[in-house]
């Protein structure tokens, strides 16, 4: 199966809805523990990797991708 690839500060979509309705999350700290924040209401979360990367369907918009846009 191939790796997700996303990065910290990306906008990911998670498959379950977070108790406030959201289901869009922020990467705000990656190693064996990925913590993520809702976009929704800022309710931050740690879980372990392997948990993350099974219940993340897509990143949505990622950090670099609006990095880029900036500097021109």
């Amino acid at each position: 199966m191939e790796r997700k690839v996303f990065q910290l500060g990306d906008i990911v979509q998670m498959k379950k809805n977070h108790p406030c309705g959201s289901n869009e999350m922020e990467v705000i700290r990656m190693g064996m523990d990925i913590r993520i924040k809702c976009v929704g209401c800022q309710h931050s979360v740690l879980i372990p990797r392997a948990k993350f990367e099974k219940n993340m369907k897509k990143v949505l918009r990622s950090k670099e991708a609006e990095g880029e846009v900036e500097e021109m």
